[in-house]
């Protein structure tokens, strides 16, 4: 899919173009829309238009969510741009990270109503009417996909299922929560039914049966987590039991496996692997990546002696990876994730997960490597997390999952596995993947642990985590747009 997803006609972005700043967007002119979709081809390129917005997908959760998490603490030289964001400010409503991550995930769920409501007009032009389901299941996949990141980074976001004018957007308020997931769920048990279990050729990398059962169990856990009383992706909505369903399906499956060598999950050349369940594609050239390079220091590079431009701007700054989490690697002397995950001779240890140097391109954004989204580590701990939580308690079994997972890396098998510990567990085997920081805010842990976090590494930059810091801020020019429209959420200004 590497080729065929960004392989995008110029009328194509004409088609899906996006508003970089804001969310009113205009939808696809009838003349245009009537000119375009065609053919299958003219599908075929639009439904790789609503993919192309997964590509800001590991800045989002790599600078918001592995940054905010006790997995790093960054040290900045001057006022920058992740300031705010690391050191929970209240005053992060212009910050652009902020921003960007709401325009994307709208521009993302612009372009698939754009796409679903072609199809419902335009779509007998598709003479396979398996291809015309797969087109749409696809496309509400990504919806779904768009909307969940919404809803763990903002909680209540306007809740828009087809393409709209601008003046029609300066309509719709904040939906709940809970309003926004009945969509979600919608689209997940569509997407479920309807896609393919594997692909082939120039179409491996798309969304899957598999994806979808994924993402959804994701949601239900998420659904299930935390309230804190505030109005977050947390409902304690008690659905632990639809996610261990969809986790043992996936399981049974035997499609998926764990690789034997940790580190050749994120090699260069095998890429799409077994282990992988759906990732985001990026290949050198205009569509590289720029992921590998976020969390690493600029002076690493002058000091390999490569250019500048691979850094990621942010001069000196440093982004250090927890004391006490390099503490938990070491006492294992045989898990190898640590020096896989972490580049240990450098003054201010960081994350170097993605950094294969031989294989670099023009820049620090053109790295030609997929960002995993989920593997099969994550569905065997999320399973094991979804016994623990319907036993209230340990189990052997979530114990021998735990267990198998360790085993890869040569660690001794535990016993009398609990919430706390299977954090622990995520945490060395996810690092750099951007899945820490939900982990925490879906346990309930995610306060105590932060502010237990800063209290042993005697962090004193970072303000202290209360519960409306678990969500971020709407951004302010969306609060502009019409007033009154949103109401800004609490503690942020």
């Amino acid at each position: 899919m590497k080729k065929s997803i960004y392989s995008i006609l110029a009328v194509t972005t004409l088609l899906l173009s996006s508003c970089e700043d804001q969310l009113d967007q205009q939808p696809v002119s009838s003349t245009t829309a009537a000119s375009f979709y065609t053919n299958t081809n003219d599908f075929t390129q639009a439904v790789n238009g609503v993919y192309s917005k997964l590509t800001s997908y590991p800045s989002q959760v790599l600078w918001l969510g592995e940054m905010r998490s006790d997995n790093v603490n960054a040290l900045h030289d001057g006022n920058r741009d992740w300031q705010g964001v690391n050191d929970f400010s209240p005053n992060i409503t212009t910050t652009g990270f902020v921003q960007t991550a709401w325009n994307d995930n709208f521009n993302g769920i612009f372009n698939a109503n754009s796409v679903l409501q072609a199809l419902e007009t335009k779509g007998s032009v598709i003479t396979d009417a398996s291809l015309k389901t797969r087109f749409a299941a696809e496309t509400r996949f990504l919806r779904a996909f768009y909307y969940f990141q919404l809803v763990r980074t903002f909680g209540k976001v306007p809740l828009i299922d087809k393409a709209l004018t601008a003046s029609e957007v300066e309509t719709v308020p904040r939906s709940s929560v809970a309003e926004v997931y009945k969509l979600i769920i919608s689209d997940l048990e569509y997407a479920a039914q309807n896609l393919p279990a594997s692909y082939t050729g120039t179409n491996i990398g798309r969304a899957t049966s598999y994806a979808a059962k994924g993402l959804l169990g994701l949601v239900y856990l998420t659904r299930s987590g935390a309230t804190y009383n505030i109005e977050g992706a947390g409902l304690n909505a008690n659905e632990n039991d639809k996610a261990l369903a969809l986790f043992n399906e996936i399981i049974a499956s035997q499609q998926f496996q764990l690789l034997s060598s940790y580190n050749s999950i994120f090699a260069y050349d095998n890429e799409n692997n077994k282990e992988v369940i759906f990732d985001v594609q990026f290949m050198s050239s205009s569509n590289g990546a720029g992921f590998p390079s976020h969390l690493v220091p600029v002076a690493f590079w002058t000091g390999q002696g490569i250019s500048n431009s691979y850094g990621n701007g942010y001069g000196s700054s440093n982004f250090s990876v927890a004391k006490e989490l390099r503490s938990s690697y070491l006492t294992n002397a045989s898990d190898g994730r640590y020096t896989f995950n972490i580049q240990t001779t450098y003054s201010s240890p960081f994350i170097k997960k993605y950094i294969d140097i031989s294989k670099k391109g023009t820049s620090g954004k053109d790295w030609p490597i997929n960002f995993i989204v989920q593997r099969y580590a994550d569905i065997l701990l999320l399973k094991a997390e979804a016994l623990i939580k319907i036993g209230n308690g340990p189990s052997k079994e979530a114990d021998a999952l735990v267990n198998q997972v360790r085993a890869r890396v040569g660690l001794p098998a535990i016993a009398n596995v609990t919430l706390e510990t299977l954090l622990e567990e995520r945490r060395k085997e996810f690092l750099g993947e951007g899945l820490r920081w939900n982990d925490l805010v879906r346990s309930g842990l995610a306060i105590s642990k932060m502010n237990a976090w800063m209290k042993n590494d005697a962090i004193t930059t970072i303000n202290p985590i209360i519960a409306d810091y678990l969500i971020y801020p709407v951004p302010a020019v969306e609060l502009g747009t019409k007033a009154g429209l949103y109401q800004q959420n609490p503690s942020y200004y």
